[in-house]
């Protein structure tokens, strides 16, 4: 069963907070995919999960590394942030070895359209985007494996 609904991120300060909601949710396997436009503030969710997790510094945009890893001690789980922007083809992906990541941590995936059908079917969802008055809203959909975890409480 999937269930949808949508929270309001009022400035980035609330997008960072859910960010850091979501990082104790989280185990390895998951897969969190985080849509948006250019500056919608998928980096800043995945920085409050990262900051979480215990990354000391603020975490790079990984734009031009494309998949940015991250592991114990460094943080208490392994973790790779991923930037799909600059792939033109959803078989580019492969190469990546985003399966492998995902064996004994969580992905953080910017930009998952850009995998088309590949994307997989058990991740969770966010979409971030203007409420029209200034902030943003988040709107979530949540396949069964996180039924019990999402949203935060």
């Amino acid at each position: 069963m999937t269930r949808t609904g949508t929270i309001p991120l009022p400035d980035a300060a609330a997008t960072e907070a859910l960010g850091r909601a979501l990082a104790p949710l989280l185990r390895a396997g998951d897969v969190v995919a985080l849509f948006g436009d250019l500056g919608a503030g998928k980096t800043s969710l995945a920085r409050g999960v990262l900051a979480a997790l215990g990354l000391a510094e603020e975490a790079p945009s990984p734009t031009f590394a494309i998949v940015q890893p991250y592991a114990p001690p460094e943080v208490s789980l392994p973790v790779a942030h991923v930037d799909l922007y600059r792939l033109d083809d959803p078989e580019e992906a492969e190469e990546l070895g985003l399966d492998e990541l995902l064996e004994d941590g969580v992905l953080l995936v910017e930009w998952p359209e850009r995998l088309g059908a590949a994307l997989w079917p058990e991740a969770l969802r966010l979409a971030i985007e203007p409420d029209g008055s200034g902030g943003r809203r988040l709107t979530w959909t949540a396949p069964a494996p996180w039924e019990a975890r999402w949203p935060p409480r």
